[in-house]
Formats: structure tokens, C-alpha cells, sequence
């Protein structure tokens, strides 16, 4: 409420979260654009086994390692507008120049640069969002911006898929990566660092945010300093066990979401035989699903703020219902009907467990530790590609892959159970 008691204009919703999703729907259209390419033919072209179509696809994580704890801090010391402009040039050269590749080795060097130049995108969105939406604001705000992972397929999926089909999987990058450079465009007049540098802003919404978010800095300062005692730093940060047990976590999530996202269309074109058209809009319909996963689970967290438990339950739905799904590979279309289900608990994990880290690591040491656990944990990104191939080259069936991916996700949702009791809206 203003001053006067008015309710606070709302002009953040609609400027800085649309410009948060435009930007990561393009970005994670470009990391996983190479599914598409692998179903229409790249491997053919390019000759590639199985296990170095897996590896290709999964070095972008390596990668995309390198640069997400500087992406961290530079978003929350310096500029995230900044840094984000420039990755979002450098993904869509990358991006392009991926349509000229002549083999494998040189797809596995651009899919690396792809991982290096999209690194930081995600931790300095996180703080974008959080330097403009308070605590009672900032569940919702983030189930908005996380709901750019699975719209991003839903969108582009079909487009990949109609762009192979009807020209070749090289025109698919050209196209794609030269969008991306568009995006330059929209990103600079849009964003803003924070409420104070923004023109477009009211001054009673001015004042809010900044008074609020103020007012929770020093609070959350406070109570780190009274339950710690001595000040932090990167090397402490470091050495809590919290940082290395969320780190866990993705790594095993990303390892079941990157394994099935990427072999989806693959494992749906051995299932329907249609063609690669109808299988990008088949394969979009579980991302479709997603969107009310992701939704669904961070409002049940957000009711009493049991990020921990709900965390786990979507781990384990996920294990659940990729299972069945592997079960029944031999009547196509129930297995079908079984993944769509799975896309529901696909990125579900993503809103409660990224309101975690804000009440687990003190001001100042948030971005760095959501850089930190995003760049290790997406190793998983590289484990799970590489090992559904690596399994179907050796046993020949798919399932397999599915059963170790079924494994790693039931190890997340156990391992969220060691969280503290914070992380579960009670103190103690």
C-alpha cells in the first residue's frame, strides 16, 4: 500500500519478468536445439555413434561451468543488464556459427563455447528478479521467470522441428542463432538493474521496492550475523556443507531432466515413426505439461514455505513416472500418454528449491552461491546425455538409459531430505 493508502503500481510484473523470459526461452532454445539436430540427421552427416552424439550434446555443460560464480557476483556487485547483453551476443554468434560445423570435433568445440557463452545468463537472472521483487513477492515472481524452461520448448520445439524437416538441421542454427542476436534489441530498453535506475518506474513503486528490499537486506544480515558470528567470505561459503548438498541436488536432477529432454524426440520418433515435424510438436506437449507442474508445486511450497519437502516430492514424482514409462515402451502411445505425464513433474523441483538459497546463504554471498550450485550441478547436464547414450550403445535399448536417469533423481529427492529445518518454514 502507498502512503496514502493506494495499492503500489505493479509496473515490474510487466517489464522486468517478460524481458527475464524472453531471454532464457531463446537461451535454452539454443542449448537444446541439438535434440532436434540429433533426431534430423546430424549424426548421420557428421558421423557420430550413439555415445559422441551423447558426449556432443552434454559438453555444453562443461562449459557452461565456467563462468556461472563471476556471472554471480559481477550480477549481484556490478551489472547483470551488462553482463547478460554481452552473453546474449556471444550465445547468438555461437549459436549461428554452429550451422557451419563439418564434424564431430568441431560440433563438441561449439557446443563447449555455446556452454561458456550461456553460463552466466541464468545465476544474473536470478538476481535480476530478486533486486526488484520483495519476499512476499519473490515465489511467484520466480515461478514466472522458471516457466521460460519449459515455454521455451513448447515455442520452439515445433519451430526446430518444421525448420529440419523442411531444410536441414544447419538451417535450424542459422535461423536460430540469428533470432538470438535479435534479442539485443529488446533486452536494453526493457531492463533495468534495479528500481533506482529505472525511468519508467513510478516514484510510489520507487519507494517501495527500494525501502523493502532494504529493509530485508539488513534483516537477513542481521540474522546471519547472530547465528554465525563472524563474517563470511567466498572460503567459507565454501566449506558449508548447505552449498554442497544443494550442489547434489541438481546434479542429480539435471542429470534425469537434461537425459530425458535430450533423447525425447529420438526415443518419440522410434515410438511413432512420424515425421520429424510432428515429433517437435509430439515433444513439446510434456514441456506444455511442465508449466503446470512448475506452477503447482511453488504455490503448495509458498503455502507454508516447505521448500524442502516439496522439493523432494517432485524429485521422486519425476522417478516415478519415467519409470512407468520405460515400462511400457511397447505400446506406443500409452508410452507416450506416460511421458507427457512426466513433463508435470519436469522442472517442478525448480520453485521451491530456488527459493532456498536466499535463506540458506547470507547477502552478498547469494549470487555467487546460486552461480555456484547452478555451474556444478549442471555437470549433471553432461551426465545424462553421455550416459543414455553410452547405455544404448552398449545394451541397444533404450531403457537402460532410463532406468540410471530413474536412479539419480530418487538420489536427489532423498539427498533434499538432509536440508536444514529452515528450508522446511520452521525456525528450528
Amino acid at each position: 500500500m502507498t502512503a496514502g493508502g493506494g495499492a503500489i503500481p505493479k509496473a515490474r510484473w510487466v517489464r522486468i519478468l517478460p524481458g527475464t523470459v524472453l531471454i532464457y526461452v531463446i537461451a535454452y532454445m539454443d542449448r537444446m536445439n541439438i535434440s532436434l539436430a540429433m533426431a534430423g540427421g546430424i549424426n548421420r552427416d557428421l558421423h557420430l555413434s550413439m555415445t559422441l552424439s551423447g558426449l556432443a550434446a552434454g559438453v555444453f555443460f562443461i562449459g557452461y561451468m565456467l563462468l556461472q560464480v563471476p556471472a554471480g557476483h559481477i550480477a549481484e556487485h556490478l551489472s547483470a543488464k551488462k553482463y547478460v547483453l554481452w552473453s546474449i551476443l556471444a550465445m547468438g554468434m555461437v549459436s549461428f556459427l554452429t550451422g557451419f560445423v563439418q564434424n564431430g570435433v568441431q560440433l563438441m568445440g561449439m557446443r563447449f563455447l555455446l556452454g561458456v557463452a550461456e553460463g552466466g545468463i541464468y545465476p544474473a537472472l536470478l538476481i535480476v528478479v530478486s533486486n526488484w521483487f520483495p519476499s512476499k513477492e519473490i515465489g511467484r515472481a520466480n515461478a514466472v521467470f522458471l516457466a521460460s524452461l519449459p515455454l521455451s520448448t513448447v515455442l520452439t520445439n515445433p519451430i526446430s522441428g518444421w525448420l529440419v524437416s523442411k531444410y536441414d538441421w544447419r538451417w535450424m542454427f542459422f535461423v536460430e542463432g540469428g533470432l538470438s542476436l535479435l534479442l539485443v534489441l529488446l533486452w536494453l530498453p526493457m531492463i533495468s538493474d534495479r528500481p533506482g535506475q529505472a525511468k519508467w518506474i513510478s516514484l510510489e513503486e520507487k519507494n517501495y521496492l527500494e525501502q523493502t528490499l532494504e529493509a530485508e537486506r539488513l534483516a537477513s544480515e542481521r540474522r546471519f550475523q547472530s547465528q554465525a558470528g563472524a563474517d563470511w567470505s567466498y572460503k567459507r561459503l565454501l566449506q558449508d556443507k548447505n552449498l554442497w548438498l544443494m550442489t547434489l541436488i541438481v546434479i542429480c536432477y539435471t542429470t534425469g531432466q537434461y537425459g530425458y529432454s535430450i533423447w525425447l524426440p529420438t526415443l518419440l520418433s522410434g515410438l511413432t515413426r512420424m515425421s520429424l515435424g510432428k515429433v517437435g510438436w509430439l515433444s513439446s506437449l510434456p514441456f506444455l505439461v511442465a508449466l503446470g507442474g512448475l506452477y503447482v508445486f511453488g504455490a503448495l511450497s509458498d503455502k507454508r514455505r516447505n521448500r524442502r519437502l516439496w522439493t523432494s516430492v517432485s524429485l521422486a514424482g519425476f522417478a516415478f513416472s519415467l519409470l512407468l514409462a520405460t515400462w511400457f515402451t511397447r505400446r506406443a502411445w500409452f508410452a507416450f500418454a506416460l511421458l507427457v505425464f512426466t513433463g508435470f513433474f519436469l522442472k517442478a523441483m525448480q520453485s521451491p528449491f530456488w527459493a532456498m538459497p536466499a535463506l540458506l546463504f547470507p547477502p552478498g554471498f547469494s549470487g555467487g552461491a546460486r552461480g555456484f550450485i547452478n555451474a556444478v550441478g549442471n555437470l549433471g547436464g553432461f551426465v545424462g546425455p553421455l550416459l543414455v547414450g553410452w547405455s544404448v550403445t552398449l545394451t541397444g535399448k533404450m531403457q537402460y538409459g532410463s532406468y540410471c536417469l530413474v536412479l539419480a533423481l530418487l538420489a536427489g529427492a532423498g539427498i533434499t531430505l538432509l536440508l536444514p529445518t529452515l528450508t522446511t518454514g520452521r525456525e528450528n
